[in-house]
């Protein structure tokens, strides 16, 4: 068996490739149900972000394995494996692991030490759960990497004043305008006629930001104006408005910065929308979807300046240099983690050994005492029949406590070979005896 990650995230590929590859959470399931289906993966789980989509597998062999996962991601995105394997990496093993508890602590992620990433981590580990994609090797995985993150987040200041993707959405806007007013430097959002579209956790971020960066009202749309209202609640200090998503081409027309984060499959600003509107001289659109709800090419349009996630590099650019001392330090954790689940990982090696082992011990143990009990005779009670089956089944036990204890315990893979072979030998503990 063999644990591999397949997957593209921001630093492998743009936002145009991305999209064709995130995986809806209400599709998770067909898609695990899918992978689960090839007879090389004996495990899955789906990581599907803005940022990245990952497959963390258990394998049967790595090769046929991996040829398996890209299969199903070309099959997926519609796009042809030559054109997609450029954008994607591929770890095995210690590497899978490392990676998995880099991304869980934040420290892979496009704005380093971003929060909401252990909590999509979280989600992945679930729905494994939940749809029976993963068995007992995913299972300790991932409930380590979340562990993992955690830690990291209470031990370091990583987490502290962490920024996330709809903050640094709110930077970007903020030094957008600024250099549009001749300043290079972020500016308060007071001046700015603001909306927000979209309802879900990115949206509320961008509301907290909004009010935390000057912003002096904001106008929430959403499919569900009940669903906005409630969100609206938790900000009193920010006035909103909450529309239907049916005054989108009022607010594009009224408002001089718009932020999108829905999960539409489909741009739902787009150029022909936008040219049949009476506008206003200028419009910001930052778009934090993926897949895009900006369409390509609005930014082309004269007095429309449109970003998306791609584009927050120059504001996270400003950011990471304070927060790279902290980084390192969470690295060690990482490190002592993973080697935590490799000792275990590797301790299962030993296992079919010692029930083999077991088996062969409890078969000597059972007809030597078949034999005891015969010499005793018939006059033996079924209470000291019972008390001499247990002192044998004592006996197996303490003599297999140490071997067994020190056969799966942290030692180097070469040490624990050689104590395996040597027990194979000395009892002849070969497979063909199960």
């Amino acid at each position: 068996m063999h644990i591999a990650v397949v997957g593209l995230s921001h630093r492998t590929a743009p936002v145009e490739i991305r999209e064709r590859l995130s995986i809806a959470e209400q599709a998770i399931e067909d898609s695990l149900q899918r992978l689960r289906s090839h007879e090389e993966v004996l495990e899955a789980s789906i990581l599907s972000t803005c940022n990245r989509l990952e497959i963390y597998t258990l394998l049967r062999h790595p090769e046929q394995g991996v040829t398996a996962v890209g299969s199903f991601l070309s099959d997926h995105s519609g796009l042809e494996l030559d054109d997609l394997s450029p954008h994607l990496f591929t770890y095995h093993h210690e590497e899978a692991v490392a990676h998995l508890m880099r991304v869980a602590a934040g420290l892979d992620s496009l704005v380093l030490g971003e929060g909401q990433i252990l909590s999509q981590v979280k989600k992945m580990y679930r729905l494994g759960q939940e749809h029976r994609s993963i068995g007992p090797i995913l299972n300790r995985l991932l409930n380590q990497a979340v562990s993992t993150g955690k830690r990291v987040r209470s031990e370091t200041n990583l987490g502290t004043g962490a920024v996330s993707i709809s903050s640094a959405a709110v930077e970007l806007a903020q030094l957008k305008v600024g250099q549009a007013r001749g300043v290079d430097d972020l500016v308060p959002l007071d001046q700015e006629q603001i909306a927000v579209v979209g309802a879900g956790r990115m949206a509320r971020l961008l509301l907290q930001h909004l009010q935390a960066k000057g912003a002096r009202g904001v106008v929430l749309l959403n499919r569900t104006v009940q669903r906005a209202e409630q969100m609206a609640a938790d900000f009193p200090a920010l006035p909103v408005q909450c529309r239907p998503l049916n005054d989108l081409d009022h607010c594009l027309s009224t408002c001089s910065l718009v932020f999108t984060s829905t999960g539409a499959e489909e741009p739902i600003i787009t150029v022909e929308r936008l040219e049949r509107l009476n506008r206003r001289s200028s419009l910001m659109l930052v778009d934090i979807g993926v897949p895009r709800n900006i369409a390509a090419g609005v930014g082309d349009l004269s007095g429309v300046d449109s970003y998306d996630v791609d584009d927050l590099q120059e504001v996270v650019a400003r950011n990471q240099e304070a927060r790279r001392e902290i980084a390192a330090e969470a690295e060690g954790m990482l490190q002592q983690e993973g080697r935590d689940f490799l000792d275990w990982w590797d301790g299962l090696e030993a296992v079919p050994v010692a029930n083999r082992l077991r088996t062969q011990l409890e078969q000597i143990r059972e007809q030597e005492l078949q034999k005891a009990l015969s010499r005793m005779g018939p006059d033996l009670s079924a209470r000291e029949r019972k008390v001499v089956e247990a002192l044998s089944k004592g006996i197996i036990n303490k003599i297999l406590h140490t071997p067994v204890t020190n056969l799966r315990a942290p030692q180097p893979r070469q040490q624990r070979h050689q104590a395996m072979k040597v027990l194979q030998d000395l009892f002849e503990l070969h497979e063909s005896q199960d």
